[in-house]
């Protein structure tokens, strides 16, 4: 059996590797200053696909103890290494050509609730969007009986990273056909005031659009008024040019 790896290990790491350059350009994207959705968030500076790589070398070799310790870091870099150490756990725990077992079961379970009690640690949107749907949406769609109630009450948290973790989480139901939950979430938080949760809607909606349009033109043509225009502009990114006008036009 190989050896466990520690959060510590992890994390200096990832600090070897640290860019000063890159940290400042981050730290603006990400919108960390005094005021903004980020504000307090730290990074080192570390391009995703490099974590990506401390992740490969130590997935399924850090107990949870420890990615909890990684999910508490100052760093952000840090703590999305412990999310997608998470996807890696849930990767393994999923039926494999449809065999499924009480053991993965349980499994999922484990891990999506661990996710869930860390939630608010995914303090950032794309700590969210690399981990949630792949954890949480994996877990329900896989479920025995599809229950997306736990997406329902993230929906009403009054935690912003929550509220996307429940809209976002859809995209792994989308993908696999089961398209509802991302239009009940939308609607849930259709009256939303932040942007990062208009894009969030707009993406699933586009999502929803590509597998079955007409779902989509029927929620548009009920909605339309209500969507904030930044989620509609999302939603028809990829309607023909005639069409997109229209829908503009209409809001």
């Amino acid at each position: 059996m190989a050896a466990t790896i520690s959060a510590q290990e992890i994390e200096e790491t990832l600090i070897e590797q640290r860019d000063d350059e890159k940290r400042e350009i981050l730290m603006r994207f990400f919108r960390t200053a005094p005021g903004e959705y980020g504000e307090g968030d730290e990074f080192l500076g570390i391009k995703v696909p490099a974590t990506h790589a401390v992740v490969k070398e130590a997935k399924r070799r850090v107990p949870f103890a420890e990615i909890e310790k990684l999910l508490q870091s100052r760093w952000h870099e840090v703590r999305l290494a412990g999310f997608l150490l998470l996807v890696e756990e849930m990767k393994v725990a999923l039926p494999v050509r449809g065999k499924d077992s009480d053991e993965k079961a349980a499994r999922r379970k484990a891990i999506a609730d661990f996710y869930t009690a860390n939630a608010r640690r995914a303090n950032n949107w794309d700590l969210v969007d690399l981990s949630a749907p792949k954890v949480i949406g994996a877990q329900i769609y896989h479920s025995a009986t599809g229950d997306y109630s736990l997406l329902l009450r993230l929906s009403e948290s009054p935690d912003l990273w929550e509220q996307r973790i429940a809209i976002v989480s859809t995209l792994y139901l989308i993908q696999n056909g089961v398209l509802q939950p991302a239009l009940t979430l939308a609607s849930r938080l259709i009256n939303h005031r932040h942007d990062l949760i208009h894009k969030a809607i707009g993406w699933m909606l586009r999502e929803v659009g590509k597998r079955d349009k007409q779902l989509l033109l029927d929620y548009l043509e009920a909605n339309y008024a209500r969507l904030p225009r930044t989620s509609l502009r999302y939603a028809i990114e990829r309607f023909p040019e005639a069409e997109r006008l229209y829908w503009l036009k209409r809001r």
